[in-house]
Protein backbone atom coordinates (compact mmCIF):
# COMPACT_ATOMS: atom_id res chain seq x y z
CA UNK A 1 0.00 0.00 0.00
CA UNK A 2 1.28 3.45 -0.88
CA UNK A 3 0.52 6.69 0.89
CA UNK A 4 -1.56 8.86 -1.45
CA UNK A 5 0.26 12.00 -0.31
CA UNK A 6 3.81 11.10 -1.23
CA UNK A 7 3.91 7.52 -2.50
CA UNK A 8 5.93 6.23 0.48
CA UNK A 9 5.57 2.66 1.68
CA UNK A 10 3.16 2.09 4.57
CA UNK A 11 3.94 -0.32 7.39
CA UNK A 12 1.50 -1.13 10.18
CA UNK A 13 2.22 -2.58 13.60
CA UNK A 14 0.18 -3.24 16.72
CA UNK A 15 1.34 -2.66 20.30
CA UNK A 16 -0.35 -5.24 22.52
CA UNK A 17 -0.20 -6.35 26.16
CA UNK A 18 -1.94 -5.85 29.49
CA UNK A 19 -2.93 -2.40 30.68
CA UNK A 20 -0.27 -0.36 32.51
CA UNK A 21 2.75 -2.23 31.08
CA UNK A 22 4.03 0.89 29.28
CA UNK A 23 2.88 0.46 25.67
CA UNK A 24 1.85 4.09 25.29
CA UNK A 25 5.01 5.33 27.02
CA UNK A 26 7.13 3.26 24.61
CA UNK A 27 5.26 4.66 21.63
CA UNK A 28 5.61 8.21 22.98
CA UNK A 29 9.35 7.71 23.52
CA UNK A 30 9.77 6.36 19.99
CA UNK A 31 7.98 9.42 18.60
CA UNK A 32 10.19 11.75 20.66
CA UNK A 33 7.49 12.76 23.16
CA UNK A 34 8.17 13.28 26.87
CA UNK A 35 7.59 10.56 29.44
CA UNK A 36 4.48 11.07 31.60
CA UNK A 37 4.62 9.80 35.19
CA UNK A 38 1.62 7.75 36.27
CA UNK A 39 -0.73 5.64 34.21
CA UNK A 40 -3.28 7.07 31.80
CA UNK A 41 -5.25 4.20 30.30
CA UNK A 42 -5.63 4.03 26.54
CA UNK A 43 -9.34 4.02 25.73
CA UNK A 44 -9.93 1.58 22.89
CA UNK A 45 -7.17 2.34 20.40
CA UNK A 46 -4.64 5.11 19.87
CA UNK A 47 -2.96 5.74 16.53
CA UNK A 48 0.49 7.15 15.89
CA UNK A 49 2.29 7.73 12.62
CA UNK A 50 5.98 8.36 12.03
CA UNK A 51 7.85 8.82 8.79
CA UNK A 52 11.19 7.06 9.03
CA UNK A 53 14.13 6.65 6.73
CA UNK A 54 14.73 2.93 6.79
CA UNK A 55 17.25 1.20 4.54
CA UNK A 56 17.32 4.16 2.13
CA UNK A 57 13.53 4.28 1.84
CA UNK A 58 11.02 6.63 3.44
CA UNK A 59 8.45 4.54 5.29
CA UNK A 60 5.19 5.73 6.81
CA UNK A 61 5.11 3.68 10.02
CA UNK A 62 1.61 3.38 11.53
CA UNK A 63 1.45 2.13 15.11
CA UNK A 64 -1.85 1.00 16.59
CA UNK A 65 -1.61 1.20 20.39
CA UNK A 66 -4.34 -1.18 21.60
CA UNK A 67 -5.96 -0.81 25.03
CA UNK A 68 -5.01 -3.66 27.33
CA UNK A 69 -8.23 -3.92 29.30
CA UNK A 70 -10.35 -7.04 28.60
CA UNK A 71 -13.44 -4.88 27.94
CA UNK A 72 -11.85 -3.63 24.69
CA UNK A 73 -11.25 -7.08 23.15
CA UNK A 74 -13.98 -6.68 20.52
CA UNK A 75 -12.67 -3.26 19.52
CA UNK A 76 -9.08 -4.52 19.25
CA UNK A 77 -9.97 -7.27 16.80
CA UNK A 78 -10.42 -4.86 13.89
CA UNK A 79 -6.96 -3.34 14.28
CA UNK A 80 -4.95 -6.54 13.96
CA UNK A 81 -5.98 -7.03 10.35
CA UNK A 82 -3.49 -5.79 7.79
CA UNK A 83 -0.64 -5.39 10.29
CA UNK A 84 2.89 -6.33 9.28
CA UNK A 85 4.27 -6.63 12.81
CA UNK A 86 3.49 -7.02 16.49
CA UNK A 87 5.12 -5.58 19.59
CA UNK A 88 3.97 -7.55 22.64
CA UNK A 89 4.79 -5.74 25.89
CA UNK A 90 4.78 -7.02 29.47
CA UNK A 91 6.14 -5.41 32.62
CA UNK A 92 9.20 -6.95 34.28
CA UNK A 93 7.74 -5.88 37.64
CA UNK A 94 4.31 -7.42 37.06
CA UNK A 95 4.40 -11.21 36.86
CA UNK A 96 0.70 -11.33 35.90
CA UNK A 97 1.37 -9.29 32.76
CA UNK A 98 4.09 -11.78 31.81
CA UNK A 99 1.80 -14.75 32.46
CA UNK A 100 -0.86 -13.11 30.26
CA UNK A 101 1.57 -12.57 27.37
CA UNK A 102 0.68 -15.86 25.70
CA UNK A 103 -3.02 -14.88 25.78
CA UNK A 104 -2.15 -11.81 23.73
CA UNK A 105 -0.48 -13.91 21.07
CA UNK A 106 -3.53 -16.19 21.02
CA UNK A 107 -5.77 -13.13 20.54
CA UNK A 108 -3.55 -11.89 17.72
CA UNK A 109 -3.60 -15.33 16.06
CA UNK A 110 -7.39 -15.51 16.37
CA UNK A 111 -7.66 -12.19 14.52
CA UNK A 112 -4.80 -12.53 12.02
CA UNK A 113 -4.16 -16.20 11.36
CA UNK A 114 -0.46 -16.61 10.65
CA UNK A 115 1.34 -14.06 12.79
CA UNK A 116 3.73 -11.49 11.31
CA UNK A 117 7.19 -10.73 12.76
CA UNK A 118 6.88 -10.18 16.50
CA UNK A 119 8.97 -8.38 19.10
CA UNK A 120 8.45 -9.43 22.72
CA UNK A 121 9.35 -6.65 25.15
CA UNK A 122 9.97 -6.77 28.89
CA UNK A 123 9.43 -3.13 29.87
CA UNK A 124 10.08 -1.13 33.07
CA UNK A 125 13.60 -2.45 33.69
CA UNK A 126 14.39 0.75 35.61
CA UNK A 127 11.91 -0.36 38.31
CA UNK A 128 12.98 -4.02 38.63
CA UNK A 129 15.42 -3.43 41.53
CA UNK A 130 12.59 -1.77 43.51
CA UNK A 131 10.26 -4.79 43.72
CA UNK A 132 10.57 -8.08 45.62
CA UNK A 133 12.21 -10.91 43.65
CA UNK A 134 8.92 -12.85 43.66
CA UNK A 135 7.29 -10.12 41.52
CA UNK A 136 10.17 -9.69 39.07
CA UNK A 137 10.35 -11.30 35.65
CA UNK A 138 13.95 -12.12 34.78
CA UNK A 139 15.57 -11.57 31.43
CA UNK A 140 16.12 -15.34 31.20
CA UNK A 141 12.37 -15.97 31.59
CA UNK A 142 11.63 -13.51 28.79
CA UNK A 143 14.19 -15.17 26.54
CA UNK A 144 12.71 -18.64 27.21
CA UNK A 145 9.22 -17.33 26.42
CA UNK A 146 10.52 -15.93 23.12
CA UNK A 147 12.23 -19.21 22.21
CA UNK A 148 9.10 -21.21 23.03
CA UNK A 149 6.84 -19.14 20.77
CA UNK A 150 9.42 -18.88 18.02
CA UNK A 151 9.59 -22.70 17.86
CA UNK A 152 5.86 -23.30 18.38
CA UNK A 153 4.63 -20.83 15.77
CA UNK A 154 7.60 -20.94 13.36
CA UNK A 155 7.72 -17.18 13.09
CA UNK A 156 10.45 -14.60 13.53
CA UNK A 157 10.47 -13.41 17.14
CA UNK A 158 12.87 -10.97 18.78
CA UNK A 159 13.17 -10.41 22.53
CA UNK A 160 14.40 -7.24 24.20
CA UNK A 161 14.10 -5.51 27.57
CA UNK A 162 13.37 -1.79 27.71
CA UNK A 163 12.66 1.17 29.92
CA UNK A 164 10.17 3.59 28.41
CA UNK A 165 11.07 6.03 31.19
CA UNK A 166 14.81 6.17 30.46
CA UNK A 167 14.43 5.33 26.78
CA UNK A 168 16.73 2.31 27.06
CA UNK A 169 16.30 0.07 23.98
CA UNK A 170 13.02 1.71 22.85
CA UNK A 171 14.39 2.92 19.50
CA UNK A 172 16.06 -0.47 19.02
CA UNK A 173 12.71 -2.22 19.56
CA UNK A 174 10.98 -0.38 16.73
CA UNK A 175 14.03 -0.49 14.43
CA UNK A 176 14.30 -4.25 14.93
CA UNK A 177 10.62 -4.70 14.08
CA UNK A 178 11.09 -2.67 10.89
CA UNK A 179 14.09 -4.84 9.98
CA UNK A 180 12.13 -8.04 10.60
CA UNK A 181 9.17 -6.81 8.52
CA UNK A 182 11.51 -5.96 5.65
CA UNK A 183 13.14 -9.39 5.88
CA UNK A 184 9.73 -11.09 5.90
CA UNK A 185 8.86 -9.20 2.72
CA UNK A 186 12.04 -10.44 1.04
CA UNK A 187 11.39 -14.04 2.04
CA UNK A 188 7.64 -14.02 1.40
CA UNK A 189 6.63 -11.55 -1.32
CA UNK A 190 3.34 -9.85 -0.63
CA UNK A 191 3.61 -10.16 3.15
CA UNK A 192 4.92 -6.60 3.41
CA UNK A 193 2.23 -3.95 2.83
CA UNK A 194 3.06 -1.91 -0.27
Amino acid sequence: MKDQDDGSRILKAVLIGDGAVGKTSMRRNYLGDDFIEGHIATIGVDLATKRVLFEKEIVKFIIWDLAGQPTFERVRGHYYRGCNGIILVYSVIDRNSFQNASKWLVEAYRNMGVLPPTVIVGNKTDLRPNVPPSQRVTKEEGQKFKEYFEAKLSLPVYFIETSAKTGENVQTTFTELLRMMKQADTEEPGHFVR
